[in-house]
């Protein structure tokens, strides 16, 4: 039995049994390493080893929880809710509730894309934004996996096609890797390239927005405690702190190329603003800590999970073992290569952690079946980016559930993850099988 595929489908059937994500990726690298021949001792030693590789990326997550927090002090959090309530209207009132949805969705929508590109904070808004618009989201009987779907599509799909911020970072990767693999590129085919897979991307959002959760569903309204209780609205200066700590948290992010210095930058702003005083700072910003902290655990636990599987050497024998079945068939070919790259990701949740793994053995394959660079850059850049909307341990859906679950009315795996998964994985390996076959 093929390693990779044993410990991804244990992860997977945990998660769905409501294990903590956690847990099951812990459990998953054990009995996938055991599985790849790997001793227990090795596996554990493996394991460990490999949650160092993240462990910036968790420190990152913690302090930009922090900085949301800090920030949530300024009052923007209250502007936004005073803005939501006046295009939702007075409570009760249901005179245009479909376009105050629409307008709600699309403004959630627009910023978690910014969060990829123009602003490429990632997921350090949702803290700050979804948890004030529980109520909201209430009031109008907003189906939260639609906004969960709405976040996964912003935090995806712009850096899988356009080349800025966090696209240029994946764009960098994917040129870099398929390069080194034997074959050269123009970068900037990649966009062109990659453009269907983003159309199918869009598809999976309509089919969510107008079939899927169109119906409204009820949720309680639960007071929630984010140590926010002391806020009294907001003001003028508040708000210019905020977008001040923002402009901050951003420019050092992108002189320095380090998430950790940028949140640290718009930390600094709103202490020395007066926005946050000096003895509430330490809980305010444990708090924020608080609630990006799982995030963090997870993908240190993700980091060891894919370091297992690397070492049992078992995804160079999955693919191996594809191009048996494949036989020169570019078509078969190109599916089983996407599959591949979707049980990948799942397992690792990080599509930028997996172009490595897979370039160096899609890319070789993709000449061998006589497949066009186009063609071969579509099929390595979406393999690479399936997966990640619907793994239990990706940020892509870590950050909706972060937000969303803040009252305990939101399930991570069947409320984010199942969701997700169903509306851009197919339409992905659809549109992404496409794109491959005419490019």
């Amino acid at each position: 039995m093929n390693a990779v595929l044993i410990a991804v489908l244990v992860m997977l059937i945990l998660s769905l049994l409501r294990i903590n994500v956690v847990f099951s990726l812990a459990v998953g690298a054990l009995i996938g390493g055991l599985v790849g021949g790997i001793s227990l001792t090795d596996t554990v030693s493996i394991y460990t080893d490999g949650l160092g590789n993240s462990a910036s990326v968790a420190l990152s997550y913690a302090l930009l929880g922090g900085f949301a927090m800090a920030v949530s002090r300024t009052g923007l959090p209250d502007a936004v809710v005073q803005l939501a309530l006046k295009i939702v209207g007075k409570e009760g009132e249901t005179k245009k509730k479909s376009l105050s949805k629409v307008l709600i969705l699309l403004i959630i929508l627009i910023i978690s894309c910014f969060s990829q590109n123009v602003i490429p904070v990632h997921i350090a808004f949702i803290p700050l934004l979804i948890p004030p618009l529980l109520k909201v989201f209430n009031q109008l009987k907003i189906d939260r996996r639609l906004v969960a779907t709405v976040i996964t599509f912003g935090l995806v799909t712009p850096y899988m096609y356009l080349p800025a911020g966090f696209g240029k970072i994946y764009h960098d990767i994917l040129f870099t890797n398929i390069k080194e693999s034997g074959l050269t590129i123009d970068k900037g085919d990649i966009t062109t390239a990659m453009a269907l897979p983003a159309l199918g991307m869009v598809a999976g959002l309509l089919f969510a927005v107008f079939i899927s959760y169109r119906k409204p569903r009820s949720y309680e309204d639960i007071d929630i405690d984010q140590g926010t209780e002391e806020r009294t609205g907001y003001t003028t200066r508040g708000i210019i702190v905020a977008l001040l700590a923002i402009v901050a948290a951003l420019t050092v992010q992108l002189l320095v190329d380090s998430m950790i210095f940028g949140a640290l930058a718009g930390i600094v702003v709103v202490y020395f603003s007066g926005a946050l005083k000096w003895n509430e700072a330490d809980p305010v910003l444990t708090n924020g800590m608080r609630m990006m902290a799982f995030i963090g655990f997870v993908m240190l636990s993700a980091s060891g999970f894919a370091k297992v599987l690397q070492e049992t050497g078992d995804v160079e024998a999955l693919v191996k073992g594809s191009v048996a079945l494949i036989g020169g068939n570019q078509m078969l070919g190109a599916f089983l290569m996407l599959v591949i790259g979707l049980l990948v990701t799942m397992g690792i949740g990080s599509s930028f952690s997996t172009i490595p793994i897979i370039a160096t053995i899609f890319v070789p394959l993709c000449l061998e079946l006589g497949m066009s660079p186009m063609a071969t850059i579509c099929i390595v850049g979406t393999a690479g980016a399936l997966g990640d909307a619907g793994s239990p341990a990706s940020d892509s859906t870590l950050g909706p559930t972060s937000g969303l679950a803040v009252d305990r009315q939101h399930d991570h795996i069947w409320d984010t993850c199942v969701p997700t998964f169903l509306h851009y994985n197919i339409p992905l390996i659809i549109f992404g099988w496409i794109a491959s076959v005419i490019l």
